[in-house]
């Protein structure tokens, strides 16, 4: 049994513990935070056993054999390098560090340790991907993809208001593009490999970070358009187009409901069968990857997704 310590309050985390209540082989342990109140009072909601005082002290705790990081984006590389030299398997939330070469200086570092570090990018291993996967021949050649994740959060509010939240806060690494542009980046990687290039702009907001951007991605022979809002919703579908038909997705982070339109024949629908928590197959994965299971291509796509933000980034806000 993988006994895990979170480290983090938030919603996530919560989401985290009830994907993890639903997996064979791992059970939480305990809750991390510098405010001991906080740790116990989120511990006993989720039903963790223990608490600890802050990471140093959850790694050193004896029955603790992993730790899920939820915390800040800009301390990520910092509590991943702690944890690695400690011996202790990382699960970490995207994005996994803010720059690919911190990425990869952690991933040489783990395999150094022989220690499991592992991004908690839900997309890859959700089974709606899967699903668009075995689809993907049907549309034909490929011509234009467009991928979108664009949902208004409810801390934009505060952001109107005057107030600082620390998911729009660059400080922290807040970031419309590093909290949910991710998902569609990550997903072209995983379905189409890397692409030839990237071209994005983004949209600054009050608080200093982008509130929203989009982007060009070209491949050999057709093009994507990426989408990303933390301050505004859609009702548009992400969509792949071929010369032999569309396949339109509900949502590119998890995949639930597909139409697949051949040219000049019927749609097609196809309704993914999934587990209520879509974060059940990341802790699948990273229960997986402490048994021995290879993770190498995992790295690569982290690492290769972290590239292409490294390349819309440095491009000034609007």
């Amino acid at each position: 049994m993988i006994r895990i310590g979170i480290v983090g309050t938030s919603s996530i985390s919560e989401r985290f513990a009830d994907a993890v209540r639903t997996v064979d082989g791992v059970e939480l342990a305990r809750v991390a935070s510098r405010d001991a109140g906080r740790a116990r009072e989120f511990a006993a909601r989720i039903g963790a056993p223990g608490i600890a005082e802050g990471l140093d002290a959850l790694l050193a705790a004896g029955d603790v054999d992993a730790v899920y990081l939820a915390s800040p984006n800009s301390v990520h590389a910092a509590q991943v390098r702690a944890a690695v030299d400690a011996g202790i398997p990382v699960l970490v939330e995207k994005p996994a560090t803010l720059t690919a070469g911190e990425w990869d200086a952690l991933v040489a570092r783990a395999n150094e340790r022989r220690v499991v570090l592992l991004e908690a990018m839900r997309t890859a291993y959700d089974p709606g991907i899967r699903v668009v996967q075995d689809l993907l021949p049907r549309v034909g050649r490929l011509r234009r993809v467009s991928f979108r994740y664009e949902k208004r959060s409810p801390r934009y509010d505060h952001v109107l208001a005057g107030e600082q939240t620390n998911i729009f806060d660059p400080v922290w690494g807040g970031s419309a593009l590093r909290d949910l542009g991710v998902y569609p980046l990550h997903a072209l990687v995983l379905l189409f490999g890397e692409p030839l290039g990237i071209l994005g702009s983004r949209v600054g907001i009050a608080s200093g970070a982008d509130g929203l951007g989009s982007a060009i991605v070209e491949y050999d022979g057709f093009l994507a358009d990426v989408a990303w809002s933390k301050i505004t919703d859609t009702s548009l579908p992400s969509e792949i187009q071929g010369e032999d038909g569309s396949l339109s997705i509900d949502a590119i982070d998890a995949p639930r409901r597909l139409v697949l339109a051949p040219r000049g024949g019927v749609p097609e629908t196809v309704e993914v069968d999934a587990p209520d928590n879509p974060m059940v197959g990341e802790v699948e994965r990273f229960r997986d990857a402490v048994n021995g299971a290879d993770i190498a291509k995992d790295h690569a796509r982290t690492a290769e997704t972290l590239r292409l933000v490294d390349r819309v980034l440095p491009r000034p806000l609007r």
